[in-house]
């Protein structure tokens, strides 16, 4: 299995809610092919560098996760198919980028202690 972290940016016009729901329906989707989900972050509603589908905000959304190969077409398919979704970027860690986020998370961790 190999680590990814998959960022996607969701139509600002979804309540706290569909947003939330939208987000679960993605881990939903990686779970049910065998993903391990190590984190979760939502960074919230933010300006976009350019506009997309004449929007110029959107909620960004970053999951990390341990994964198959394979899993990765089935939820890039997932982004597809669901309008609510303006952008996304599934990226592979290499060994120092995992390592670099574990001590991002232990910090972030530590800080809201």
């Amino acid at each position: 299995m190999n680590q990814y972290e998959t960022v996607f940016i969701l139509t600002p016009v979804l309540s706290d809610d569909q947003m939330k729901e939208a987000v679960n329906k993605f881990k939903d989707v990686l779970t049910q092919n065998g993903a391990e989900i190590i984190s979760e972050e939502n960074w919230g509603l933010k300006k976009l560098a350019y506009p997309i589908q004449k929007k110029s905000t959107g909620f960004y959304a970053l999951i990390e996760f341990n994964a198959e190969p394979q899993t990765i077409k089935t939820l890039e398919t997932a982004y597809r198919r669901d309008e609510k979704v303006l952008r996304y970027l599934t990226v592979k860690m290499e060994k120092y980028a995992a390592e670099y986020a574990e001590k991002r998370r232990n910090n972030k961790s530590s800080k809201e202690a």
